[in-house]
């Protein structure tokens, strides 16, 4: 259950203003309701009289002044509003009471950990599809920021109601594993593996252990099943270790052996929407928009990984998701018209599937990028990069940028235990909270998280207004970084509120703050800056210390 929301209230109070003046009748596009760039121009903006102006016919700012005394009218904002200025073409600034403002305080004190927002009105059964990196090797950084990505976006969809399941596809069948197997057979031998197969040094540990395990180089179908098997037993711990879980684990290879890939295939045909040519069997997915038809059954009987993918997908259909999300490799941009026409052509919707292709991740080392070639073993692996850096540096680094962005992650800064390191600025604002609270002792935060003293209040530093309406912001954040699959925006504003909480406690005194109730009232601030910064952490899986 999530807290009262003081700026959705203000918002409600600004449509409502706007309805006024049209009657009771819906004033079309929402106004916005932003933080104007300078604190002289007013705590919220919105542009409802320029949005107004066109229906009723009249200038905006004739159609501001008289928003201006609705709003001093409406019940959700007269008693906060201190005072409403009309500015430039038609913008109305509002400037909120300091009675607002520690209401708004209060309220987030009441609410305890329950800082996100409300859940959205229609939340859906959603299926998260990430990481499925091919069961042929080591988890490597690349494959690290899609799980961290991936587990992001599900605890952000958790966080806005919706019922979200996590899974993982493991490639267990076609012609990927095979040559997996025929490298493992090879180093058996003591030979090198195919030119197209695989050449870690993994490779040769797997052989030792299917060697020491009885299982004979010969039996290609053998040591790929148990290959496989390893290697995802690798990848479990490497993603646990990672802080990431996944619902359900769904092998390609139970796809064929449940006649699956021929049911769907079986149903395409049924709908209209397969064909033959040259003897193979191929999707007319230019009916649905794809810039040519793609082949599902080649020539020689052989299904195509596009058929695997397409009865994948059919599966999850007919599971009953509401939406299908799935998080895609950098060289995945052309095969998301396929496989949406391959859903509609099965009946879905395919304004319900997702596909949300990641960039690349680097590694930097002393200025230089570091190669990465999965093939050749000539690669980072997720666990070396978490041995080096840690969870949280590496989770925060893979997330503090948009998935359409390449992500250099420089080792030496995210080393570096300085206000330099992102990760490491947000954690020690945490930290230096804890540090306050546990010097101003149990009276202390028990006081700062009781009720509000009464009697006449002091005005609020600047600084405190600033972070008390950086808190406010969580719940917004936290809509909008769901609603746009945006992890990297919790980045930014775990970020915000750390900044101005060290600009709050430079100028702020707070234990030993001379006058009534005042280092009570910004206890009970530095309280909900703490719970505020440990939520947004933790929607990115990273830890909030106590000490650092």
């Amino acid at each position: 259950m999530s807290a009262a929301d003081p700026i959705a209230e203000l918002r409600a109070a600004v449509e409502g203003a706007a309805r006024a003046l049209r009657d009771g009748e819906p004033s079309g596009q929402a106004p916005t309701l932003d933080r104007p760039p300078k604190p002289e121009l007013g705590d919220y903006s919105t542009n409802a009289a320029m949005l107004l102006a066109g229906a009723l016919g009249r200038p905006p700012r004739e159609v501001a002044e008289l928003l201006r005394a609705e709003l001093e009218r409406e019940p959700g904002a007269a008693g906060g509003l201190e005072r409403v200025e009309v500015a430039g073409p038609g913008f109305i600034n509002l400037f909120m009471s300091d009675a607002w403002h520690r209401r708004a305080l209060a309220g987030l004190v009441a609410a305890g950990e329950r800082l996100g927002p409300a859940p959205v009105e229609r939340p859906e059964r959603v299926l998260v599809e990430f990481v499925s990196a091919n069961p042929t090797g080591p988890v490597h950084v690349g494959t690290g920021r899609h799980a961290a990505y991936g587990d992001a976006l599900v605890r952000l969809l958790e966080a806005v109601g919706h019922e979200v399941e996590r899974e993982y596809y493991v490639n267990d069948a076609g012609g990927q594993v095979r040559r997996f197997a025929d490298s493992i057979a090879a180093r058996m031998a003591g030979e090198e593996p195919p030119e197209d197969g695989y050449g870690g040094a993994y490779i040769g540990e797997l052989a030792a252990r299917l060697r020491a395990e009885g299982i004979d180089p010969g039996d290609r179908e053998a040591l790929g099943r148990r290959g496989v098997e390893l290697v995802l037993e690798g990848v479990r711990a490497t993603l646990e270790r990672f802080g990431v879980r996944f619902d359900n684990w769904f092998s390609e290879r139970s796809l064929h052996e449940r006649g699956e890939v021929d049911s769907a295939l079986a149903d395409l045909e049924r709908r209209g929407y397969t064909y033959r040519s040259e003897g193979a069997l191929w999707l007319r997915t230019t009916a649905f928009g794809d810039d040519k038809d793609r082949v599902l059954v080649r020539a020689g009987g052989e299904p195509t990984y596009f058929a695997a993918d397409v009865a994948y997908h059919w599966d999850k259909l007919e599971r009953g998701y509401d939406r299908l999300v799935d998080v895609l490799g950098a060289d995945h941009h052309g095969y998301v018209p396929r496989l949406r026409a391959a859903i509609e052509a099965m009946g879905g919707d395919p304004e319900r599937f997702e596909a949300l292709i990641m960039r690349l991740v680097h590694i930097v080392e002393q200025g230089e990028r570091v190669q990465m070639s999965k093939r050749t073993g000539d690669f980072v692996t997720l666990d070396e990069l978490v041995d080096d850096i840690g969870v949280d540096a590496t989770r925060w680094f893979m997330l503090w940028r948009s998935i359409d962005t390449t992500v250099d992650v420089d080792l030496e800064l995210a080393r570096s235990q300085s206000s330099e390191n992102p990760v490491y600025y947000v954690q020690y604002a945490h930290a230096r909270i804890a540090s306050i609270l546990r010097k101003a002792g149990a009276a202390g935060e028990e006081a700062a998280a009781g009720p509000p003293p009464e009697g006449p209040r002091r005005p609020l530093d600047p600084s405190e207004r600033e972070l008390l309406k950086r808190l406010l912001e969580f719940p917004g954040e936290v809509r909008e970084a769901a609603a746009r699959r945006a992890p990297h925006r919790i980045c930014a504003y775990a970020t915000a509120v750390a900044a101005d909480f060290h600009s709050f406690y430079r100028d702020c005194r707070v234990i030993g703050a001379e006058g009534e109730g005042v280092e009570r009232e910004r206890l009970a601030l530095c309280l909900v800056t703490k719970r505020t910064i440990a939520a947004a952490l933790g929607l990115l899986g990273i830890s909030a210390p106590e000490r650092m």
